[in-house]
């Protein structure tokens, strides 16, 4: 007899099932796109225009960063909660509501992105249709208004979800008023709250500066408040997509090992301290910009290192699960233990990897966050190399991997295949190794992000180490190999959607843990104190610098039209930023 998700909860199962499969076909657009991208960079194939480009790097950005990765964390968050609480949520058609506003804004975004493979793409609004404006869509780039309408609406449709989440556990403790919070619960209030916080900055610049500007109600905006409104975003939204991937690790990992979360506590104390620590730090993608003083970054510096800890503590936390799973499998040694560990099974190899990796990404990370070294890798691939090994290995690996687990749940079909999940988890690992590897080095030697032609005019790269022609080489390598493991995927996704009905699904429990929440003290359970806190430190990070953004620039700014920017097909947006600082 079977215990799978879609048994216990049929109607919540068929809204996940759909919000991961409009993750998937986020996915499949923007690896494609992303293909297209180091294709293009490395100059090893060339079909679109130097000006297309940034059509191809803002669809990449925005259909992986924000459409791919929300769409699976909404679906893992409603699993998590329904599963834990043990109760189905309170009103299916209330979930289905923000479930389909998410859809109709990431819909209206992708409509005004793709418009920009148009030739004379058409007004309305008296805008053209077009949001060539990358991932950081802060002004001077200007989108048209539909695009901030379709992420406004995207971002209220994962607020609503959030107040569902909510009222499934408010419904549950009325009935367990003595309960603790069970901890994947726990771990999906807690981020939701500190999306709640997050995204007030973005949400302030789309709908009091950037919308009203795209619409001509204002005739400029103050480009440096707007961009600091995005990175008080921008930075903890990567917290957003990781967070997920840490209840996967402590909640399926240990699970998948053989044995059992190794504490309780500490994971509540991770994510309390992602609670207080992942907004108050935005300012460290500002340290180049002269508009706000030094001490100002540095305390941004401050809190970057200080969320080091809840990492860290992610590290020991799971590895040590980790080894209790392999010893109860027979594993014996200091480090023999390693091979007990199940490494044939996709699911759990898929997020060891994306967790090793994401151990690489610190170590990057601790550069970028000081300001000093900072200074000599900010504008460079080196920083695209980190964040595809954040986002584009340990949230995304992470999320392919439990597919594999999650898809049979949902609609109570047997995986495909197996092998070809372990073959697909592998070969992405090995590519972005290829292509993290290489973007890291070029970075160290200058290489440009964010541009269509990789070089300076009148300047010639000279690697220290290796040629441009070799690290070129290793990112197209790495791209093939990514977009051939992403083939995979979507083909055993596919595959296992036309199978019949099993009953050899995996049971749809947890692991348990060694030290309980008996073992944590009650105050960790205190939302709204951490939520206070949390919001007192985002007030003494922010309200000092923009307050004297707006005292400078004004709220409105100068007049925008000295900043806008105007992206040649044959130039590159290298020289139009020449233009912006002379």
């Amino acid at each position: 007899m079977r215990n799978a998700y879609i048994d216990q909860f049929p109607a919540e199962a068929r809204l996940i099932k759909a919000a991961f499969w409009s993750s998937f076909i986020a996915l499949a657009i923007g690896g494609v796109l992303g293909l297209v991208q180091a294709l293009h960079r490395t100059d090893v194939l060339r079909f679109i225009s130097s000006a297309d480009y940034y059509t191809v790097l803002t669809a990449h950005g925005v259909l992986l960063a924000i459409t791919f990765t929300i769409f699976f964390l909404v679906g893992i968050f409603t699993w998590a909660v329904t599963t834990s609480l043990e109760r189905g949520v309170v009103d299916i058609r209330f979930t289905w509501s923000w479930y389909a506003l998410m859809v109709v804004g990431a819909v209206m975004a992708a409509i005004t992105i793709f418009a920009g493979f148009i030739e004379s793409p058409p007004e309305i609004l008296g805008s053209v249709l077009s949001a060539d404006v990358l991932f950081t869509f802060y002004a001077p780039l200007e989108a048209h208004p539909f695009f901030y309408l379709g992420l406004a609406l995207f971002v209220v449709g994962t607020w609503i979800a959030g107040v569902d989440w909510f009222r499934t556990w408010w419904a549950w403790r009325d009935e367990n008023p003595d309960e603790r919070i069970p901890l994947p619960a726990f771990m999906v209030l807690t981020t939701t709250l500190f999306w709640y916080i997050c995204t007030l900055g973005v949400a302030l610049s789309i709908i009091v500066f950037l919308l009203p500007w795209s619409l001509g109600i204002v005739d400029s905006v103050n480009p440096l408040l707007t961009r600091t409104l995005f990175w008080y975003f921008g930075h903890a939204v990567v917290y957003f997509w990781l967070m997920p991937t840490y209840i996967m690790w402590y909640v399926m990992l240990p699970k998948f090992s053989g044995g059992k979360l190794f504490s309780d506590p500490l994971a509540r104390v991770v994510f309390v301290l992602f609670l207080l620590l992942s907004t108050p730090l935005g300012i460290h993608h500002q340290y180049l910009d002269p508009g706000i003083a030094e001490g100002y970054k540095f305390i941004a510096m401050t809190n970057t290192m200080f969320l080091l800890l809840p990492s860290l503590l992610t590290a020991f936390t799971v590895v040590a699960s980790m080894e209790h799973g392999a010893r109860q499998r027979g594993g014996t040694g200091r480090l023999g233990w390693l091979t007990a560990l199940p490494w044939r099974d996709p699911v759990f190899t898929g997020m060891a990897l994306s967790g090793l990796m994401f151990a690489a990404a610190g170590f990057s990370g601790m550069i970028n966050a000081g300001m000093n070294i900072n200074y000599l890798v900010h504008n460079t691939w080196w920083i695209v190399g980190h964040f595809h090994l954040t986002v584009g290995t340990a949230v995304a690996l992470t999320f392919m991997a439990v597919a594999y687990w999650f898809i049979p749940q949902v609609t109570g079909k047997e995986l495909w295949s197996r092998s070809v999940g372990l073959a697909q988890v592998l070969l992405w690992f090995v590519g972005m190794t290829f292509m993290s590897n290489a973007m890291h080095r070029s970075g160290l030697f200058g290489m440009p992000r964010r541009t269509a032609e990789p070089q300076y005019n009148g300047f010639e790269f000279e690697p220290v180490a290796g040629t441009v022609a070799e690290i070129n080489a290793q990112v197209a390598l790495g791209a093939v190999l990514l977009t051939v493991s992403l083939a995979l995927f979507l083909l055993n996704m596919v595959v296992t959607s036309f199978n019949g009905t099993s009953d050899a699904i995996p049971d749809n429990t947890y692991a348990g843990a060694l030290s309980g929440p008996e073992d944590s003290p009650a105050i960790l359970d205190n939302l709204k104190l951490w939520t206070t806190i949390a919001v007192v430190l985002v007030v003494f990070a922010y309200t000092l610098p923009l307050a004297s953004i707006v005292d400078s620039g004004g709220l409105f700014g100068p007049g925008i039209d000295g900043f806008r920017l105007t992206i040649a097909p044959d130039a590159g947006l290298l020289e139009s930023l020449g233009e912006v600082v002379r």
